[in-house]
């Protein structure tokens, strides 16, 4: 057992044991979400995110090591985000034909998704400097980062808020869309 504890610290001293131990919670949560047939409930991410509390808590761990080791992840979001835009410009003609009604939709529900989050919080007596990491709660991890940095919220606890948001739309999503018939997958996508 010692030298499981020599190894272990030598090894949490190097930035890419995180990395890599973040990517391999990501592909044990994949290929779990894969093994039961894609079910929304078995969600990679919040296995990912399951495994990593636990390194952390059984190694103890600080969070600001993890983070300075899996920090690529977390830069790579940015280019990920900006990709979202390539099947939107290799489906242009598509998109401009439903420009109008897609704006509408898009302002509409991120309008209703940042007031009622904030005016049922508001209304529970949450402070008002939650109340500002919990706006940009639904928009893209870099993107809500940003805004709550410029408008006096929490970064960090935006990025857990932007994360459960993203979790518990991907686990109630599916079932949600085909519970209301929705089949269209361009309209499934878009409201996802």
């Amino acid at each position: 057992m010692r030298e499981f504890a020599e190894i272990w610290t030598y090894l949490s001293r190097d930035p890419l044991l995180w990395l890599t131990l973040t990517l391999v919670a990501y592909g044990i949560g994949d290929a779990l979400f894969k093994a039961s047939g894609r079910r929304p409930y078995v969600n990679p991410v919040l296995i990912a995110v399951a495994l990593l509390a636990i390194a952390l808590r059984v190694s103890d761990t600080p969070y600001a090591t993890y983070f300075e080791g899996a920090q690529f992840v977390h830069f790579m979001l940015g280019p990920a985000t900006v990709a979202l835009a390539v099947p939107l410009y290799a489906n242009l003609p598509r998109v401009r034909a439903v420009v109008l009604p897609m704006l509408a939709a898009l302002v509409t529900g991120s309008v209703v998704a940042m007031a009622s989050a904030v005016a049922i919080a508001a209304a529970l007596g949450v402070p008002a400097d939650i109340l500002l990491s919990l706006a940009p709660k639904s928009a893209t991890a870099p993107v809500a980062l940003g805004v709550s940095e410029t408008i006096g919220g929490s970064p960090t606890l935006t990025a857990v808020l932007v994360i459960l948001t993203g979790i518990t739309g991907a686990i109630v999503a599916t079932p949600l869309l085909n519970l209301l018939r929705i089949r269209d997958w361009r309209a499934r996508g878009f409201a996802v």
